[in-house]
């Protein structure tokens, strides 16, 4: 019993796991790299092992960084199974269309570019995969998970999915093995959510294992505590509004822009949210997104569904516009005012808020409020870290909106729940990934000497004992 590790390790994006038992190779999550122009040419290279010998992916959740390169692994020749929840298999079809749309376009932007500078376009030019690549993808998708019912893989593997309260569908994976006599439990966290949020239930307990491979994002923080991050998120609306400006909120498509609305919504219910706005949501995939969480109310937590039962919409906003065509998102550029405005992506690296933000971020009426992870080398972790002037689109950019870092709002768990979730597990050994090696080496020290603590290389293997 061996695991390899082939991405997300002593980083942040990229989660990709071989787990090899019982005469198949098992890969957990195969996720893209994000962030800088270095790491995005990592999406490219070889995995590190040839994917047509993979039996099985299990899959923890539908971010990018979980699930962005299986349409590469099919193209590279895969052609197992793909065990995830009916939630996940909905939000990944969506997330893999979305960026195999935005290689399309940036690919077919670069050709042009070059056959202006009268050079031939190359094959480096190509996307990674196409949305042909993507459809051929979703026929690998197999049985449907659903958490706490284990499925018998094969003779000596079983695998259970648990709630992890991330995003819709979300799980940590207890793989139970039985190789040639040997037993292990081995606990894959997948992303833990932060619990005490709506909508979806808080991360389930997870049972006591001998290794877990656990997420470190934040490893090395406590959050903001929920209620004063949402009077936060209120108090910079109204403080924008009211002198005039304009709100950017760069957001993730899958949980964080559900959030945003649930709350933006109740702020103009319980009148904290003092002026008139209108509200963009405008993000094609954050609009689709919203409407599979309709269809998934296995995930909800008790108050969601109480909502529900007496028929209200929770992210019904008043003044809500839904903009799916570009030439309404290019419109909302003509606003000067009095507009909520949120888009995609959350660490603006691409999509449509960084648009926005190039009509915003000059003007000293306006905000942009950050609610959620900016990994380094992206334009949101530049902004966050106060950068006087930022590119986007060639074009230098005064920084000179009020510019909010929320951290109560964040779909990951702190500090202390992923201490208190460890602590349930009790492993023998723990084997940290997904975090920049700061915030692992944070956790590892306060798990203790006691502890088994192993921070993998990318490439390097464990063997499980």
């Amino acid at each position: 019993m061996k695991l390899t590790f082939h991405g997300a390790d002593q980083g942040v994006t990229g989660s990709c796991h071989l787990l090899q038992v019982a005469g198949k190779r098992i890969l957990v999550d195969c996720g893209m790299y994000q962030g800088s122009h270095e790491l995005t040419e990592e999406n490219g290279r070889d995995f590190g092992f040839d994917p047509a010998s993979i039996d099985y992916l299990f899959l923890t959740h539908a971010h990018l960084d979980h699930c962005g390169r299986i349409p590469l692994l099919v193209k590279r020749g895969f052609r197992g199974e793909i065990i995830t929840t009916s939630a996940t298999r909905d939000l990944a079809r969506l997330v893999m269309l979305d960026a195999a749309g935005l290689q399309e376009e940036e690919a077919e932007y670069q050709k042009r570019r070059a056959r202006r500078r009268g050079r031939k376009p190359d094959a480096s030019l190509e996307p990674l995969y196409t949305t042909v690549d993507v459809l051929d993808s979703l026929d690998c998708f197999g049985r449907k998970a659903r958490y706490d019912d284990p499925i018998e893989l094969v003779s000596g593997i079983r695998v259970t999915f648990i709630d992890a309260g991330h995003i819709l569908g979300s799980a940590a994976l207890l793989f139970e093995l039985n190789d040639q006599g040997q037993h292990h439990r081995l606990l894959f966290s997948g992303d833990l959510g932060f619990g005490g949020r709506p909508i979806l239930r808080d991360p389930e307990h997870p049972p006591r294992v001998d290794t877990v491979v656990m997420e470190t994002t934040y490893g090395d923080r406590l959050h903001k505590k929920l209620k004063p991050s949402v009077e936060e998120l209120y108090e910079a609306i109204n403080k924008t509004l009211g002198r005039g400006g304009n709100v950017i909120i760069p957001t993730f498509a899958l949980e964080r822009a559900q959030e945003v609305l649930y709350y933006l919504r109740e702020g103009v219910e319980s009148r904290r949210l003092e002026h008139f706005m209108t509200v963009f949501l405008d993000s094609p995939m954050a609009i689709s997104a919203t409407e599979i969480f309709a269809r998934h109310p296995e995930c909800y937590d008790e108050n969601m569904k109480e909502l529900l039962s007496h028929g209200k919409d929770p992210f019904a906003v008043p003044g809500l516009h839904f903009t799916r065509q570009t030439a309404d998102s290019m419109a909302i550029n003509n606003i000067e005012g009095g507009a909520v405005i949120m888009a995609g992506s959350g660490m603006c690296t691409g999509g449509r808020v960084r648009h926005h933000l190039k009509h915003n971020l000059w003007r000293d009426k306006s905000s942009v409020i950050f609610v959620g992870y900016a990994a380094e080398g992206t334009l949101a972790r530049r902004i966050i870290d106060g950068a006087e002037r930022v590119r986007i689109y060639g074009e230098e950019i005064q920084v000179r909106a009020e510019v909010y870092t929320i951290g109560g709002f964040s779909a990951h768990a702190d500090q202390a729940q992923l201490l208190e979730w460890h602590r349930q597990a009790d492993p023998r050994t723990t084997i940290l990934v997904h975090g920049e090696p700061r915030s692992m080496k944070a956790f590892a020290a306060r798990l203790g000497h006691e502890h088994k603590v192993v921070m993998p290389k990318l490439g390097e293997s464990w063997k499980l004992k």
